[in-house]
């Protein structure tokens, strides 16, 4: 089988790549980023499809970043990711490709759904405003997932993950995550002796964060059982945490003995967003890593990024 996986350079991507090509060997996995080509850029992107000619697209590539980011930039978190998914999902119709995966997100759901969230909730709410701008694009991703299937008949299907964190997450202040925030906050402040570290927001805000490379080992596994897969999936941890303690943890793994400073002036997003997966867990799905451990691992690569001149 020929398999083409968008955004290899990812966290999620590059988990997948490297699980991809350690247990299954008999595949062929060609992987298309901005190296290659901008897949924003649609006449570009079906001439390098059509020339793989794949058997299965995994299409995780998106334009990313953090809650400050999307706030101060919104538009290309809706444009970008509008025309990266254009690309890849028009380009993948036009040349039969018979198998689809799309990686959408749990920003889709509306700001006010009720916990734990169901996939029967997309649709039903405005967005969360500092995630607006993504999530309508994932929101638009999904519906042209969903058409073509029912255009083609072919297994075209799309899971909605929660937020993933993992040891390729992006440490750039402008871009990072909660976890890589954490991690890199507190390793800071431990470094230049600041007695503080600042959180946005009053610190009790939950959120649910799945480890990239658990998601990775589960697709590499049962992706060939996507036809029977529901149109739409979640695929999350199976619990939350609130953004105290997850700065907690990550003084713990530091080794940052100061204090947390909240300021609830500073917007902190929803109050709670706990996705339910109990489809996936129909599908096989099991995460096996806990905050802690996964957490740790963050902090490794973190380490080793500093090492190698890789932060930004």
């Amino acid at each position: 089988m020929r398999v083409l996986l968008t955004g290899a350079g990812g966290m999620l991507g590059s988990s997948i790549a490297e699980n991809w090509r350690s247990r299954r060997s008999g595949d062929e996995l060609v992987t298309l980023g901005r190296r290659e080509v901008d897949l924003r850029d649609s006449t570009a992107t079906l001439d390098a499809i059509r020339e793989i000619d794949p058997d299965l697209v995994i299409h995780s590539a998106a334009f990313v970043g953090g809650i400050g980011d999307k706030i101060a930039r919104p538009l290309p978190y809706l444009l970008d990711n509008l025309g990266i998914d254009r690309s890849v999902i028009g380009a993948s119709v036009e040349i039969d490709v018979p198998n689809f995966l799309y990686v959408a997100s749990a920003a889709a759901y509306p700001a006010d759904a009720a916990n734990p969230i169901a996939e029967s909730q997309l649709f039903g709410g405005s967005l969360e405003s500092a995630n607006e701008g993504y999530g309508l694009a994932k929101l638009t991703g999904l519906t042209a997932v969903r058409y073509a299937a029912q255009q083609t008949g072919h297994a075209y299907r799309s899971i909605l993950p929660s937020n993933l964190y993992g040891p390729k997450d992006t440490f750039s202040p402008e871009r990072a995550h909660l976890i890589a925030s954490t991690i890199r906050k507190t390793h800071e402040a431990k470094a230049s002796g600041v007695e503080n570290v600042e959180v946005w927001g009053d610190g009790t805000a939950r959120r649910e964060f799945t480890y990239a490379p658990d998601l990775a080992d589960w697709l590499v596994d049962e992706i060939d059982q996507l036809s029977t897969w529901p149109a739409t999936m979640n695929v999350g941890a199976g619990s939350d945490h609130s953004i105290r303690e997850f700065y907690e943890l990550a003084a713990e793994i530091v080794g940052f003995d100061g204090s947390l400073r909240f300021d609830p002036t500073k917007p902190s997003g929803v109050p709670q967003r706990l996705i339910d997966s109990s489809l996936a867990r129909e599908h096989g799905w099991h995460p096996q890593t806990t905050m802690l451990d996964g957490m740790r691992a963050c902090y490794d690569s973190y380490l080793r990024q500093i090492v190698n001149g890789e932060l930004r």
